[in-house]
């Protein structure tokens, strides 16, 4: 093979290693980009314990409908029984609903695992009755915090999933609290950047609850956050 021969097979060599580059390479980059923003998403999750109320869901339905996010409501049976259009609207509008107690009578609900789990049902049942089938979402009165293995197992085996919170606004603790105290504690105490769960009251008095709500979502969402449901 002479020089000339050599020189134009290397030349058209490098044409196709450069087409290879130009053409492929960027379909290679584009995708990983992608994947990797979608494993590096923020979510935040908004979760409301001890409702409905007739005064405070229904508000706090609007802010969510208002600002396209959607939320998790843990419920509590007694007060579903009496305002079962307030949990339908919930899940039309596509939020979630999970049981958090059908009485939240502490010692009645903790006084067996017997007793838990026919609390559990109780409040579900109710949920059937709206959804059309039980959900699987649940939240223990007060956090599964110092709760004893033998409860949450219970649970666990009755095909519930327990979630607790890593954030609150503390307005079940904090008395008369402004809109603005109760968002600076949501955003202080959270303790996961990457995935939030933030726990809230829409009982009926909770009114400033509402309007930390815009405050919460604006900040989030200002940070890049996704709001999803449990």
């Amino acid at each position: 093979m002479n020089n000339r021969n050599f020189t134009a097979i290397c030349a058209a060599l490098l044409m196709c290693a450069f087409l290879i580059v130009f053409y492929v390479s960027p379909k290679i980059a584009k995708s990983t980009v992608t994947f990797a923003d979608a494993a590096t998403q923020k979510v935040i999750y908004l979760t409301f314990d001890d409702g409905p109320s007739d005064r405070v869901t229904p508000r706090i339905l609007d802010v969510l409908k208002e600002e396209n996010v959607k939320a998790t409501f843990f419920i509590v049976g007694k007060n579903a029984e009496m305002r079962k259009k307030i949990i339908k609207r919930e899940i039309d509008e596509g939020h979630s609903v999970g049981v958090h107690s059908y009485s939240h009578v502490y010692k009645d609900i903790y006084a067996s695992t017997e007793s838990l789990l026919k609390d559990i049902d109780k409040c579900n049942k109710i949920i059937k009755e709206i959804a059309g089938k039980p959900t699987k979402l649940y939240r223990f009165p007060g956090g599964s915090h110092g709760i004893s293995a033998e409860f949450i197992e219970a649970v666990q085996n009755h095909g519930m999933k327990y979630y607790d919170w890593n954030s609150s606004t503390r307005d079940a603790e904090l008395y008369n609290a402004s809109p603005e105290e109760l968002f600076k504690t949501a955003v202080n105490t959270a303790t996961n950047e990457k995935s939030i769960i933030i726990l809230a009251h829409d009982t009926t008095n909770k009114t400033a609850t509402v309007d930390a709500l815009k405050l919460i979502i604006k900040h989030y969402k200002q940070l890049g956050y996704a709001f999803s449901t449990l």
